[in-house]
């Protein structure tokens, strides 16, 4: 049967030292000032690094920029699908998770088997908890066969899950980055599905960092120094005396994995401040003269593109107040003058983009 969460772990001079640059970066994140539309693209590259790193851990074959496609709805890889859909339920789960964060929405059974709901569907928005696996399973090594871990049996999953909950509930005098990398580790222990434990984690990871102050303007992807990282992951990730759950795993001491975790994340983080004083450094360029070749619903229009990389008639239409055949006639009015491109040419589904060089206005905060 489950017993009360307990994990053992030492604060060595590593793991130490680690805290001490995490909360460097931490501080200067929040001192530097950084214009809010560079922020928000880096943010979503951030996000974009993270569907792509935490996706790739568990095969998927999508590279970065076919992971921007499938996600802005502007590309279909044919014998990949299961790839897409993976990469879409990830997104649409780091959307839930930020989501969470703003609400300050605690950590709860629910709010982790939503997550796996999404991570597990194929980019849908709204779907119901996932309830725990009812049966065993096994992880194996892909190349041998052989069995490299087996989880703790289905009738016990539910006592262990609710104890890393209220464990995490209750450790709030303990540094985030320690018990977010903990919950990392025991939900991978637990293994509570038959498949997406290892995306979820990472997102419980992620939202328990948020809720805890260390989101840096959600621009760090732990999942990138993972996937970097792979063989020292797996291997401080796997401790333990034997590969069943009920031979030492619950008792080990899991220093080594909290020494990779927030060594990670301290990597992360201050790849986070390096970015951001390039940004700042580099400052706000003069698009004045740019700016001059547009007309007043042209620059209102800019507005839509700081939500959107891409759009369409109706959302144009929206923002001016237009019907239907004004805002299609408006939109090749603009497509003819080099304002906007085409990105998808279907009647029903025509899609927009901004011509170069006005996508440059966006990125730099016009």
């Amino acid at each position: 049967m489950p017993t009360t969460f307990k994990p053992i772990y030492t604060i060595t001079p590593s793991i130490a030292k680690s805290l001490m640059k995490i909360e460097s970066a931490k501080e200067k994140v929040t001192l530097l000032p950084v214009n809010p539309t560079v922020l928000a693209s880096l943010r979503e590259t951030a996000k974009l690094y993270t569907t792509h790193y935490s996706t790739m851990i568990e095969g998927n074959q999508l590279k970065l920029e076919e992971i921007k496609a499938v996600i802005q709805l502007q590309g279909h890889f044919p014998g990949r699908e299961q790839d897409e859909h993976e990469v879409k339920g990830y997104y649409v789960a780091l959307a839930q998770l930020e989501q969470y964060a703003a609400q300050r929405h605690p950590v709860t059974e629910k709010v982790i088997q939503t997550l796996h709901a999404l991570v597990m569907g194929d980019g849908r928005t709204s779907m119901k908890p996932t309830p725990y696996r009812d049966g065993q399973n096994v992880i194996k090594d892909s190349g041998t066969g052989t069995i490299v871990y087996m989880p703790p049996e289905a009738k016990d999953v539910p006592g262990l899950m609710r104890h890393l909950v209220a464990w995490i509930k209750e450790n709030e005098a303990i540094p985030c980055p320690i018990v977010a990398g903990i919950a990392h580790y025991q939900f991978a222990t637990i293994h509570p599905y038959y498949d997406g434990n290892g995306r979820t984690s990472r997102l419980l990871t992620t939202l328990i960092l948020h809720l805890g102050g260390y989101d840096l303007k959600g621009l760090y992807s732990l999942e990138e120094y993972y996937a970097n990282h792979l063989l020292g992951y797996y291997r401080a990730i796997s401790i333990g005396p034997s590969h069943n759950y009920y031979a030492g795993r619950a008792e080990s001491d899991i220093t080594p994995w909290v020494e990779y975790f927030t060594e990670g994340m301290a990597v992360a983080c201050e790849k986070v401040v390096a970015q951001m004083m390039a940004s700042h450094e580099k400052g706000k360029k003069d698009h004045s003269q740019v700016l001059r070749t547009l007309d007043p619903k042209q620059r209102k229009a800019l507005a839509l593109f700081k939500e959107y990389d891409v759009v369409t008639a109706k959302l144009i239409g929206d923002l001016f107040g237009f019907q239907p055949r004004t805002n299609a006639a408006l939109c090749k009015q603009w497509v003819e003058n080099g304002f906007l491109e085409i990105v998808d040419a279907s009647n029903k589904g025509r899609k927009y983009k901004l011509a170069t060089p006005y996508d440059i206005l966006v990125m730099d905060g016009f």
